[in-house]
């Protein structure tokens, strides 16, 4: 079997001129960055205002293993599949971060014959969106230690920053930092750190803006920290945030690029459900609706993280609603679940991994249990894809077909995608249309009326199925200062651990009898949202002993090899 990127090297793709203009966009409204890459101009929605939208489908997972389940493959295939049964169908998904390309997780294009191309663009630098991010972020990083230098007129309290400064590579030896060190020419010395990019509030707000007006208006809104008394410090006190819109103004415009089989995908914004909101932009969304029958999207990490984090952030300033969930599991993650088999990222796999186990697959289904029931608690209907692998049994199949309609979900399909592209995902691809055609009741899982610590809690014990939580003094500090400042009634984005439902990455399947350990909580209001920490939860990752990194390089001709 090839791998990913010799796959993608041998495709055929065509002009994103034609794929643009197979779906309806106008060749004005496309900024092309190449033959095969464009940017789309936000022009296009006031032609296409009054065109009703297509169904909305998110795709999200159970609790991710070290394993992978294939959620981008079962995205773009679910995608190809739809295009197959005749449907006009767009995909909307994330842009990787260099962080996991060159640590742990390699490329993010999906794999086998559902991947998008051109595969190593989409990987590395694509048209400089994060790196707009990280400038427009670190710009104002640079304002407000400039303050300091020039006599600090806004009056700010060194102590109360929460602005630090980004990088898009993993790198551990930034999260604490002291800068200033040297004299007052080189700055105030404080702590302070590195988050990596896409944790950034300027790409969540990049993800969440619907205009250039709304942009600007969120990017002056981010605070910083407080005076001495207390009062919040804005990037529009510093008067920076005209600068970040101006560095940001492309950046807010969706990508175009397609898939093996030629089908349009728009990217846009940045991944890490975990420690951001982890889904893709509004206006991709937006735009796709407006040109598809079917718009695909994905929601990153399990459906506690960034499904969560699309239903009660995104879906709220959106004001749009989803049709249908695709629940994407396999069954090496449902045994590896059942706490029977250590799983480290990067080393051989457990051989009863690969040997059929109906008992493991009973116990680590509970997993999956948990996040379709997530899922129904907005009102959605869940499809469960089962992502095929070689070693699969035809009963551990038939399994996971029952766990997952016992528990409440329309169906439960075999994917193979993987392997055989949009032929492999025909099946899924009648099951979510079935599925968009009945009727739902999407609702939010909280109002945004209640004290934040309730939100909190109904997350932690409605999602996460903690007992309670726990507040740190830090915490406590920081409610009763975001209750001062009138910001008790934004939404909430959790920062934990993807690799369990729980703050603790060591507790699989269903964690029962914990409470959720809330250490500290900042406020990106630009954004509009609060942000938790839970547990140990870090906003810049390491990289591992063996970084993927080691296996990418280029040869004489210019080709790269190795990046996934």
């Amino acid at each position: 079997m090839k791998s990913d990127i010799e796959i993608a090297q041998a495709a055929t793709m065509k002009p994103i001129k034609e794929i643009a203009e197979a779906i309806g966009i106008q060749e004005d409204e496309l900024e092309l960055y190449g033959n095969y890459k464009a940017k789309i101009s936000l022009d296009i929605l006031k032609r296409l205002k009054d065109r009703p939208n297509g169904k909305y489908i998110d795709v999200t997972a159970v609790t991710p293993t070290p394993l992978g389940e294939g959620k981008t493959v079962t995205t773009i295939g679910l995608s190809l599949g739809l295009n197959k049964i005749g449907k006009k169908v767009v995909t909307t998904i994330r842009q990787p971060s260099l962080g996991p390309v060159f640590g742990i997780k390699g490329g993010a294009a999906g794999g086998g014959y559902s991947q998008v191309v051109p595969m190593e663009d989409f990987n590395l630098h694509f048209t400089g969106d994060v790196h707009a991010v990280s400038v427009a972020h670190n710009l104002l990083s640079a304002f407000v230690d400039a303050s300091f230098v020039h006599g600090n007129p806004l009056n700010i309290d060194p102590f109360s920053i929460t602005w630090r400064r980004v990088v898009d590579v993993s790198d551990r030896a930034l999260r604490d930092i002291v800068i200033g060190l040297g004299g007052k020419t080189n700055g105030y010395p404080r702590q302070t750190g590195y988050d990596i990019s896409v944790a950034s509030e300027v790409m969540a707000i990049l993800a969440l803006a619907t205009s250039i007006k709304d942009l600007r208006e969120r990017l002056g809104r981010i605070i910083i920290g407080t005076t001495y008394d207390g009062d919040p410090v804005t990037a529009e006190d510093l008067k920076c945030a005209g600068s970040m819109a101006v560095l940001m103004k492309d950046a807010l415009k969706p990508n175009i690029i397609q898939t093996l089989e030629n089908t349009p995908v728009l990217v846009h914004a940045g991944p890490f459900a975990n420690i951001a909101h982890g889904n893709n932009s509004i206006l991709a969304d937006e735009i796709a609706l407006k040109l598809g029958d079917y718009v695909v999207t994905e929601s990153g990490f399990g459906a506690d993280c960034g499904a969560e984090k699309m239903m009660n952030i995104k879906c709220r300033y959106s004001g749009l609603k989803p049709d249908a969930v695709v629940m994407v599991c396999t069954v090496r993650a449902l045994k590896m679940h059942s706490g029977k088999y250590n799983v480290v990222a990067g080393k051989p796999m457990d051989p009863g991994l690969l040997n059929e186990d109906l008992d493991g697959l009973e116990k680590g289904g509970v997993n999956l249990v948990a996040q379709i029931e997530n899922m129904k608690k907005f009102g959605l209907p869940v499809v469960v894809a089962i992502n095929h692998f070689v070693n699969d049994t035809d009963r551990e199949i038939e399994l996971v077909r029952k766990i997952a309609i016992e528990a409440g979900a329309e169906d439960a399909v075999l994917s193979e995608v993987w392997g055989k592209g949009g032929e492999g995902g025909k099946a899924l691809a009648e099951a979510v249309v079935k599925a968009c055609d009945k009727p739902n009741d999407f609702h939010f899982l909280y109002p945004l009326d209640i004290p934040i610590k309730e939100k909190i809690e109904i997350i932690a014990t409605e999602i996460y199925g903690a007992d309670g939580v726990d507040y740190s003094p830090v915490a406590e500090a920081k409610i009763k200062l975001y209750n001062k400042m009138g910001l008790s009634d934004l939404p909430i984005c959790m920062a934990k651990t993807h690799l369990s439902l729980s703050h603790d990455p060591t507790l699989k399947g269903r964690p029962k009898g914990f409470r959720l350990p809330v250490r500290d909580i900042n406020a990106s209001v630009g954004a509009g949202f609060l942000f938790p920490l839970c547990g140990d939860m870090r906003t810049m990752p390491g990289l591992p002993a063996v970084p993927a990194g080691t296996k990418i390089d280029i040869d004489e001709n210019g080709v790269i090899r190795g990046l996934f």
